[in-house]
């Protein structure tokens, strides 16, 4: 093999996994380690990897060629693809180490994991064999000395571990795009999976909640504080924000709508009257609204904002004052493919189209997937009875309520379609 004969896990998270010929088949997202009956350190079985469709695989460390800071090289190409499951004698290291409250040997001192390393043998076995631990101080103006010990040193790393921090393990999982930070959620237990989403900041946490299923949104949502839940609330977008609600007892959504500032508030409370399944109970209350004469550029300059999804981005509606929702008489939309095309200085009015006809609050799912996928739009009106624009069924809409209401739970998705027969290697 290779690689370093020292690897800081940690570190590892995040490295994208290759095979022979070079295509990258995932991303590391943890490693094995299996129990002793003595007193050795824990043996590193492999390696936890992240597939396309948020699945989890076990890669043997023996089918491992290559490890470093860059990349994890497979020497085969085949792999198992069965859903990773840990067994009783085994722990996820970054998972169930990183933040654990310990203390170092000699003199008891307390301390918390922040990274742990794993080393290779002359034989090839790799262990557990150091860990790096940071002092607690007990002052919030300084930071603890960090010292890197044997495992053997270190006292706390197995059992039930005590209340612990979250910082370690947020440093690892921050770069993860908030459908893989919710995926690596849902591996969690329970109450581990709470603090972590307690820690994250309103923005980040509202991204993470439209990712996850419906029960663990309102587990989550039901860990916090109400105040702190109104927060998260407020952060989301109006239709993910009224679909988390409308898994709650009608008490509790008038609650966090009351503690909610008013502006946000609205948006959400208006999308709870639409009947489900219908395209006022889908539909986006926020969509990219200006008026007739707003010019090219700024329309141009309107969907470059980050915070719009690309099904949002890809279209601007026309109306009359006003532009919130319920906005003035719509007019028509302008595809973004449009606006590249004409000059910058031209007004909407000059190139909106309105030769589709919008939808209606009441019309059903089928009917509006059907209506898209006949005209090929990734977007469509939503107008009241006054020709008011109230809102929009983006694609991604269609699809989140199109699918199994569990397609989100990773334990309910269905595993490719390689059979076993062609699988090898251990399963983890």
């Amino acid at each position: 093999m290779s690689t370093p004969t020292r690897v800081y896990i940690a570190r590892l998270a995040g490295v994208a996994v290759f095979d022979p010929n070079g295509d990258q088949v995932g991303r590391v997202r943890d490693a094995v380690a299996r129990l002793r009956a003595t007193k050795r350190p824990p043996e590193v079985v492999g390696l936890v990897a992240e597939m396309p469709m948020r699945r989890r695989i076990f890669l043997s460390i023996n089918r491992i060629t290559s490890i470093d800071a860059d990349a994890v090289v497979l020497g085969s190409g085949t792999l198992n693809l069965r859903r990773f499951e840990k067994r009783p004698n085994e722990l996820l290291v970054l998972q169930e180490l990183l933040d654990r409250r310990v203390q170092l040997d000699p003199g008891g001192q307390p301390g918390a994991v922040v990274d742990v390393a794993m080393e290779c043998a002359r034989g090839g076995e790799w262990s557990l064999t150091r860990v790096a631990v940071r002092e607690q101080t007990g002052r919030l103006t300084r930071r603890g000395h960090l010292h890197q010990v044997e495992w053997d040193r270190v006292r706390g790393l197995s059992g039930i571990a005590d209340n612990r921090g979250t910082a370690n393990l947020l440093a690892v999982l921050e770069d993860m795009r908030p459908a893989d930070l919710a995926n690596a959620l849902q591996d969690l237990p329970d109450a581990r999976r709470n603090e972590v989403a307690a820690a994250l900041d309103d923005e980040r946490l509202a991204d993470v909640l439209s990712e996850l299923p419906e029960h663990d949104q309102v587990e989550i949502l039901a860990a916090l504080d109400r105040e702190r839940a109104a927060d998260v609330l407020e952060e989301m977008d109006p239709d993910d924000a009224a679909d988390l609600l409308n898994e709650l007892p009608p008490p509790e959504q008038d609650v966090l709508l009351d503690l909610m500032e008013p502006d946000e508030a609205d948006p959400v409370r208006q999308l709870l009257k639409y009947t489900p399944g219908t395209a006022g109970s889908v539909m986006t209350s926020e969509p990219v609204i200006l008026p007739p004469d707003a010019t090219v550029a700024e329309a141009l300059a309107r969907i470059r904002e980050p915070q719009l999804s690309p099904a949002v981005a890809a279209q601007v509606f026309v109306t009359r004052a006003p532009q919130n929702t319920p906005t003035g008489r719509y007019l028509g939309m302008v595809h973004f493919q449009a606006l590249l095309r004409e000059p910058p200085a031209d007004l909407l009015g000059k190139v909106v189209v309105n030769d589709i006809d919008p939808l209606r609050p009441t019309t059903p799912l089928p009917e509006i997937t059907r209506r898209m996928a006949t005209y090929d739009l990734v977007a469509m009106p939503v107008i009241d009875r006054n020709s008011r624009l109230v809102g929009a069924v983006t694609v991604d809409d269609v699809l989140d309520h199109s699918l199994p209401r569990d397609w989100r739970d990773r334990d309910a998705l269905t595993a490719p379609g390689a059979t076993d027969a062609a699988l090898d290697g251990a399963d983890g």
